[in-house]
Order: C-alpha cells, then sequence, then structure tokens
C-alpha cells in the first residue's frame, strides 16, 4: 500500500499498521483504527511513507506472527497497533507484542497512560507497551482514533503550549538510535525531540 511522496529528499519509510478486533476483522464493525493511524502519519511525517496494514482478531499466535511478518519480512522501521491492550481475557496484544521483543521499551506505555489519565481513571487499567525487534520499533496504542492522535501528539494549550508530550516526540530519535531511517515530523503536529549532535541540518535548496 504505497503513498505519494510527501516531498523530495526525505528519507522513504515503510510502517507497519495493525488493527486488532475479534468484531471488526469479521465485519461486524467497521474498523476505524487503520484509516486514523494512516490518516495522523500522513499529517504528521514528512517522509514518504509506505503503509503495511493488517486487520486481525485478538488472537496471540496471529498477532505475533503479523507483527514478526512485519518487520522481517516486509521490513517496516515503525508498528504501530490498535486495540486489544485493556484487562478483558481476549485482549492479548501486548502479550502478543512482548513476545516478538528483542527488548522492551516500558517508557512508552507509561507515558500514554499519562495523557490518557489526563481524560479518564481508567486509564490504569490500559497495557500499552513497546518493544523493539531487529531495527523497528512496535508500539501499542489504544482502540479509539481520538485516544490514538492524543497519545500521539499529546496535549496542547489553547495557544499552543505543549501540555503534555506526546510520544512520537521520542520515536524519531529511537529509531535513528536502532539504525532506522531519520524521521522528519511536521512541527504544527508534533516537534520531534533529538539531542543537538543528532539533528540533521537540511541543505537549502
Amino acid at each position: 500500500m504505497s503513498e505519494p511522496a510527501a516531498s523530495s529528499g526525505f528519507e522513504p519509510v515503510r510502517i507497519g499498521i495493525v488493527s486488532i478486533s475479534d468484531r471488526a476483522s469479521t465485519g461486524v464493525y467497521e474498523d476505524k483504527g487503520l484509516p486514523a493511524l494512516k490518516d495522523w502519519l500522513a499529517q504528521a511525517l514528512h517522509n514518504p511513507l509506505h503503509f503495511e496494514a493488517r486487520l486481525i482478531p485478538d488472537e496471540r499466535p496471529l498477532i505475533a506472527a503479523t507483527l514478526r511478518e512485519l518487520v522481517d519480512e516486509a521490513r517496516c522501521d515503525l508498528v504501530l497497533t490498535t486495540g486489544g491492550t485493556g484487562p478483558a481475557p481476549r485482549d492479548v496484544t501486548p502479550e502478543a507484542t512482548l513476545d516478538v521483543a528483542d527488548r522492551e521499551m516500558p517508557g512508552f506505555g507509561e507515558q500514554m497512560r499519562q495523557i490518557s489519565l489526563r481524560f479518564v481513571p481508567t486509564a490504569i487499567l490500559s497495557r500499552q507497551t513497546a518493544v523493539i525487534r531487529g531495527k523497528a520499533l512496535v508500539l501499542n496504542l489504544p482502540g479509539q482514533p481520538k485516544s490514538i492522535a492524543e497519545t500521539l501528539e499529546g496535549l496542547k494549550s489553547p495557544t499552543g503550549e505543549v501540555l503534555v508530550s506526546g510520544i512520537f516526540a521520542a520515536i524519531p530519535y529511537c529509531i535513528d538510535l536502532i539504525g532506522g531511517p531519520y524521521l522528519e515530523t511536521r512541527e504544527d503536529r508534533v516537534k520531534t525531540f533529538r539531542p543537538k549532535n543528532a539533528v540533521r541540518v537540511r541543505p537549502e535548496a
């Protein structure tokens, strides 16, 4: 599923997006997770994007196999899942994500819960996590489009001041460190945080 280049000179990025839902995967209702992820990423990144989209049920072995396929075969640099992170018996996305991990990155889940707690006390029931597999970052996100956007871009005041940083502010530098492409965000959407010595200066056209 290829997308047109956002701008010449930016590194292309392969992104896996996975919506995990028994009912959406069987057509009981329309999946909203994949369109929400795709739209937000297309608006937030300058890079040309290639999406690998998957809609699957809440089955731990299938989720793990899908994540392995996206990283090992489709060569995605970043994989984002949505759905299946609560305490219900069928919510097994975090377990499946840990099944494929080389290393765990718990700070992402901690920050997502901090953002969600601004809205609902039940955010503490969420079990989102993140892991590194090879040279890819794999992240669990909430299931609702509004919550997806809030956790990715954070919370801002009416004047645009950042009140709580979203997790995407740290994703580009994380991908730098594990050997992936250089992600460049649109600052009106989310500002990337990198140490000064890690920032690339774009030559003038």
